[in-house]
């Protein structure tokens, strides 16, 4: 795992629980809040996905 992915799981975490709590509380900026850290997230986890794939073609090359 790359650094993109680790801090791309966590924002998705994070935002999952800001989430619940704007639900537990009725607030729905934090609900909103929360909807848009985890999109965040997923985003940047895909873009650490790529550098993981391209990093792992990459070395496959070069061990050939």
């Amino acid at each position: 795992m790359n650094t993109n992915q680790v801090k791309g799981t966590a924002k998705d975490i994070a935002g999952k629980a800001q989430e619940q709590v704007g639900n537990a509380t009725g607030d729905a900026g934090q609900q909103v809040k929360g909807l848009a850290k985890q999109v965040e997230g997923k985003v940047q986890k895909g873009v650490g996905n790529v550098e993981q794939a391209a990093d792992d073609a990459a070395r496959d090359t070069t061990d050939r």
